[in-house]
């Protein structure tokens, strides 16, 4: 008998896959400053990764604040503290709720939709194309895209926490009559320069997670219908993973 015992098929698969995903990570990355290059195309997806997903980003952050509000004012009330409303939802957005909310409505929206365009752009023989026409297409297609949906991620996230804080505000000062001086106050004193950071680096660690995750899927997807539709499943659905994944570990971290 060997010494080590081989890794099962299984175990063997994901690497294999986590792997690929590296190489294609460190092309793509490769090719980030040249894509710099031609930013029309840069503006143009950032334009539809962050812009186009905004109707749905305010929507939820409004209600999810509201919700905060409601059950904040609720569990606060128990002990007396309804006055420390405003920085239980501000903690809570900046540092956990917003990034993670905002990655999954992101993967759901923006994710399925560059998976989807990049697939049918193989499935169509464009990519292809632009290879025989010695044009690599992780240049001109992969990394503008890749490039707009990690910077469009932070600023999705500061807009979800804004219109959560907005949604909280509704509830506590308009509804439950909490002072706004008091709840604006306590905000402003409560967050700190580092709980803006985490928020921050989380968004960008999910924004390159979910696009990576998107444009690989896309890329790698079978050229048929079938192929382009399951690329687009496997994007929402590794995506939601991986963020949840890497906000433990984050959070973890800075803990």
């Amino acid at each position: 008998m060997s010494a080590m015992a081989a890794p099962r098929p299984g175990i063997r698969s994901s690497l294999i896959k986590i792997g690929a995903v590296t190489r294609f990570l460190l092309r793509v990355l490769g090719q980030c400053v040249p894509a710099l290059s031609h930013p029309h195309l840069l503006i143009e997806q950032i334009y539809n990764a962050g812009a186009r997903s905004l109707i749905i980003i305010m929507l939820c952050g409004l209600f999810v604040g509201m919700v905060l509000g409601l059950q904040g004012y609720d569990l606060l009330a128990r002990f007396g503290s309804e006055s420390a409303l405003g920085v239980a939802a501000a903690l809570g957005l900046i540092r956990e709720l917003g990034p993670v909310l905002t990655a999954l409505l992101f993967a759901g929206r923006a994710g399925t939709a560059l998976a989807s365009e990049i697939g049918l752009m193989g499935a169509t023989d464009q990519l292809t194309a632009m290879e025989m026409m010695a044009v690599d297409p992780v240049r001109y297609v992969v990394a503008p895209r890749f490039l707009g949906g990690v910077i469009a991620m932070p600023l999705l996230t500061g807009i979800f926490n804004c219109i959560g804080i907005y949604g909280t505000q509704l509830i506590g000062v308009v509804m439950m009559r909490i002072p706004a001086g008091t709840f604006w106050s306590q905000t402003e004193n409560a967050v700190e320069l580092r709980d803006i950071r985490e928020g921050v680096i989380k968004s960008l660690v999910f924004g390159v997670a979910c696009s990576l995750i998107a444009v690989y899927e896309g890329y790698h997807a079978e050229p048929t219908a079938e192929g382009v539709g399951l690329a687009t499943t496997r994007t929402v659905v590794s995506s939601a993973v991986l963020i949840l994944l890497l906000d433990y570990i984050l959070t973890a971290t800075f803990l």
